[in-house]
């Protein structure tokens, strides 16, 4: 095995009625733009619950992020972004809406610099996928 230093500072906010908790993690300047599925989050109430707490904050949101997301699915919301000068994104949902909001991260600040890191938080509303 070769030597290796591996730092990944992660920070878990997990446990029931936490998502209250957006508002303080989420620094009140940002632009957030918050990525979605097909629309479960509205009826378990999690939709509720995060709006409900950054509700101070500038939002846009992006629906229709589906299982193992198309890249025109992923341009129209790098487009959207753009357009809105987000510069946070929220994912809300399982794996695909991660997944591809990890995709939209690096479209949205690609301009021949892709490897420039954004802020992104991720709320995974299903557990036992691996994404927590």
């Amino acid at each position: 095995m070769d030597n290796f230093i591996f730092q990944n500072p992660v920070k878990l906010i997990m446990g029931r009625g936490m998502i209250s908790r957006l508002s303080e993690e989420i620094p009140a300047d940002k632009r957030v733009m918050i990525t979605f599925g097909g629309g479960s989050v509205k009826k378990n109430g999690v939709y509720d619950q995060v709006k409900e707490a950054l509700k101070n904050h500038f939002t846009v949101e992006f629906w229709g992020i589906e299982p193992n997301p198309s890249i025109e699915t992923l341009r129209k919301a790098i487009a959207l972004g753009k357009e809105e000068k987000v510069d946070y994104l929220l994912a809300v949902g399982g794996g695909s809406v991660i997944d591809g909001t990890k995709l939209i991260s690096a479209g949205l600040l690609y301009d021949g610099d892709p490897h420039r890191p954004s802020c992104h938080c991720s709320y995974p509303a299903c557990h036992r996928i691996g994404d927590e």
